[in-house]
């Protein structure tokens, strides 16, 4: 009787302890000291944690200095967002793996944000002014085109401020206790945004030519749409394409016939084909940074988007030869 009598008590004080334990543990965000956010670029990292401030921590799953088009989540990136309140990618066409890879870590308290709810798409590798350029392959049995939709929607200033909306959004829905301090910090960034997109109309309405282009990939389509430019890339959408001889040679020609003195590189990709156009034509190389990612030295130096933009504007005005 004694032995059952022990072996009673010791189950009733052991499912006490697990009762106090759960009891104990924060059953909602508002209980912690701050959410967890965890984005995929950086463009979503700057945004969150400009919005969050210290009410949030905000990680970006993509490592420093690695290629944003080429990366896939690890194992160790699926335990970071099951531990998240919040996790923000970009759209369909960026992260084709996002939704479908969170749901099926059956993460129930994740919310999962798609930043571009309400922007309106543009096709990929379609240039301003509706003269199509890019007929051809890219060497992959692909056609430059290929129907899709451009992903890079933070390089329009407009979108960046409906994607802030959209993360402020969702910081509000896990946490309404600080929704007055998300909202504030929202609004002072898309003030921002509204002043850059302000310095690139100004800056850019006064120059000698019209036309950029930029040895990489398809990435500024939505920024030269916006300020009515025109622009080829040597690549298609994806980063991982090699341009064709023949769109080599179309470019060396395109650059000798506008006289442009400048072409573009982009950031974390070789600069090879630029520096090609650049030897064939006598222009200079000059960086334009599409933000996707950023190097471990610039993350720890404090690079923001803001900052990567305005530098942008500078470049832009010294290849667009703007008074």
């Amino acid at each position: 009787m004694k032995r059952i009598s022990f072996a009673v008590i010791l189950f009733v004080c052991l499912t006490l302890v697990c009762a106090c334990q759960k009891k104990e543990a924060p059953s909602s965000p508002s209980a912690r000291k701050k959410l967890v956010v965890v984005t995929t670029l950086f463009p979503l990292y700057d945004f969150a944690r400009t919005i969050g401030g210290d009410k949030a921590d905000v990680s970006l799953i993509l490592p420093p200095g690695v290629e944003a088009h080429s990366f896939e989540p690890k194992p160790d990136d699926a335990a970071r967002i099951t531990k998240a309140d919040l996790f923000v990618f970009t759209n369909e066409y960026m992260e084709p793996w996002a939704m479908n890879f969170v749901k099926g870590l059956n993460a129930g308290n994740v919310a999962l944000v798609d930043s571009s709810r309400g922007v309106t798409f543009l096709k990929a590798g379609r240039e301003e002014g509706g003269e199509d350029e890019h007929d051809g392959h890219d060497g992959t049995g692909h056609h430059h085109h290929g129907g899709g939709m451009d992903p890079h929607i933070w390089l329009d200033f407009g979108n960046a401020q409906i994607m802030v909306d959209n993360i402020a959004g969702a910081l509000v829905a896990r946490d309404p206790a600080n929704k007055a301090y998300y909202l504030a910090n929202a609004a002072a960034y898309k003030a921002e945004l509204k002043r850059l997109d302000d310095d690139y109309r100004t800056g850019l309405s006064t120059c000698a030519k019209r036309v950029f282009l930029h040895g990489g990939h398809y990435a500024f389509g939505y920024l030269a749409h916006r300020y009515g430019l025109r622009y080829e890339s040597a690549s298609a959408v994806n980063a991982d394409a090699e341009p064709t001889p023949a769109k080599l040679i179309a470019l060396v020609k395109q650059v000798k016939a506008m006289d442009l003195k400048f072409v573009y590189s982009e950031e974390l990709l070789s600069p090879r084909v630029s520096e090609v156009i650049a030897m064939e034509t006598g222009a200079t190389v000059l960086l334009l940074h599409g933000a996707h990612n950023i190097s471990k030295d610039d993350l720890d130096h404090g690079v923001t988007f803001i900052s990567l933009m305005k530098k942008n504007l500078d470049n832009l005005r010294t290849g667009l030869q703007c008074k």
